[in-house]
């Protein structure tokens, strides 16, 4: 089995600034692997250790991302990618997805992909079914418990209702729920590896997507403003169960 897994550094911060277009300010701040990654790259790496199968590790972002797919490498991935040209800054979910699909389809076949179900930077969980779409594959977001059989997928996907299971042929796509699987640690085996891994970068140029099609250029939707939530201490009262029925209607 050849799987997939989509990759995002996010800001370990909730404090985040903006710059004047409204991008990020992600310099300066600390980075880590998406929190709903984690569980698209645990189930990645127990289907590859089940299936005897390769797993490749595909992000998008600039140089430092590297000691992230790193130490990807050190908890058991046989390869990692690296989207990097200034083409790509700034690019919204559409726009992320169509560069996703570029470089997948650069890759080769494929059996899996597996996603976080949403970036905790963002909040959208579109990039999955977007990728999904364009790939002209089944996609089941929201998935807390994966099980392959064959050329089938069981997925068990959390719902507002409770629990859905479902089934897809593959090749699908399935996003992950942040506490889904846990994550393995490194090995000694593989921080040896990790350090010196070869990291495949990729232009636009190396997955032949047009610029236009990519980063902010490729973006239909624009952020033109933001404003921070406001965590002030609220007045409250105290109210006993007779006060309460003379207060309401």
């Amino acid at each position: 089995m050849k799987i997939i897994v989509c990759v995002k550094q996010v800001p370990d911060t909730m404090d985040v600034k903006f710059n004047d277009d409204f991008t990020l300010q992600r310099d300066h701040i600390a980075q880590i692997l998406n929190p709903a990654d984690e569980s698209a790259l645990e189930l990645g790496l127990a289907l590859r250790d089940e299936t005897c199968g390769t797993l490749s590790v595909l992000t998008m972002g600039p140089a430092r991302v590297q000691k992230m797919l790193r130490e990807i490498i050190s908890r058991g991935a046989d390869k990692a990618y690296q989207l990097t040209d200034s083409a790509f800054a700034g690019a919204d979910t559409l726009a992320t997805a169509r560069t996703l699909k570029a470089a997948i389809n650069k890759l080769g076949a494929y059996d899996l992909i597996l996603c976080g179900r949403r970036a905790a930077d963002g909040e959208t969980g579109q990039v999955g079914p977007m990728l999904a779409s364009l790939m002209d594959i089944a996609c089941v977001t929201n998935a807390v418990h994966v099980q392959v059989d064959g050329p089938q997928a069981q997925v068990a996907q959390l719902t507002e209702e409770g629990l859905q299971n479902w089934q897809c042929n593959l090749p699908s796509l399935i996003t992950l729920c942040e506490w889904s699987y846990r994550l393995r640690l490194p090995s000694f085996a593989g921080l040896k590896q990790a350090r010196d891994a070869e990291i495949t970068q990729l232009t636009h140029s190396d997955i032949g997507i047009e610029k236009s099609a990519t980063g902010i250029k490729g973006s239909p939707t624009r952020v033109v403003g933001a404003n921070a939530r406001n965590l002030g201490i609220r007045e409250c009262h105290m109210v006993d169960v007779s006060k309460l029925l003379e207060i309401l209607p």
